[in-house]
């Protein structure tokens, strides 16, 4: 399943330029957590979420010298952001981006590595959507038919190369059940990942033979 599947064309943005206090209205105001910090030409420059916000609700902190001045030039860049006053100077930079023809395991992947709740979806150098968690988990949803087309028609016949009905394929309450026959033990390997990966699938059961027997 590919991001542009389960993504949000309508994009809230903001420009760099907007005052802080106005990205914190409009995040209240739409229900959301972070947007999309553009150019006038549509280019991602970064992201500001509620946590860049109330990072520089937290102020400065006391000066110090000494020994302790190393520290408070290494953390420059953060030191910026508590005196944030444009959702430029408060953004996290660069963003974390995805195209619309990635899986969304790709997206969930970045997601749960970098800890963050939504990736710009970018084509051609401009954003085109934004895909969240929560667009993830209604990915899951799916009814056992959505899940066997999927894996017939994408896993099967684009990502491995071979026809669908060279299987006996069922899927029941997310379970995926497939036998047939494949090239070498590699391609079960590789198989088995790819049907792991579609999302809704719960379970596994691969009965897969090459040229020499039971592949997997």
């Amino acid at each position: 399943m590919k991001i542009e599947e389960v993504m949000t064309r309508d994009v809230l943005t903001v420009t760099p330029e907007l005052p802080l206090r106005d990205v914190a209205q409009l995040l209240t105001h739409n229900h959301v957590s972070g947007v999309p910090v553009c150019s006038q030409g549509g280019r991602v420059l970064g992201v500001v979420s509620e946590a860049d916000i109330l990072r520089r609700e937290q102020g400065f902190p006391p000066a110090l010298g000494g020994r302790l001045a190393w520290l408070f030039r290494r953390l420059d860049g953060e030191l910026t952001k508590l005196g944030a006053l444009t959702a430029g100077d408060a953004m996290t930079a660069p963003a974390l981006t995805v195209s619309p023809t990635q899986r969304i395991a790709d997206a969930a992947r970045l997601m749960v590595t970098n800890r963050i709740n939504r990736l710009p979806v970018v084509a051609h150098g401009r954003l085109v959507g934004i895909v969240s968690r929560a667009d993830l988990v209604r990915a899951f949803q799916r009814s056992d038919a959505e899940i066997e087309r999927e894996i017939r028609e994408d896993v099967l016949l684009r990502i491995m190369l071979v026809s669908p009905e060279e299987f006996e394929l069922a899927v029941e309450g997310g379970v995926v059940t497939i036998s047939g026959g494949v090239s070498t033990r590699f391609d079960a390997e590789i198989l088995e990942r790819c049907l792991w990966r579609v999302p809704g699938v719960v379970e596994v059961h691969a009965e897969l033979h090459d040229r020499s027997g039971v592949a997997r």
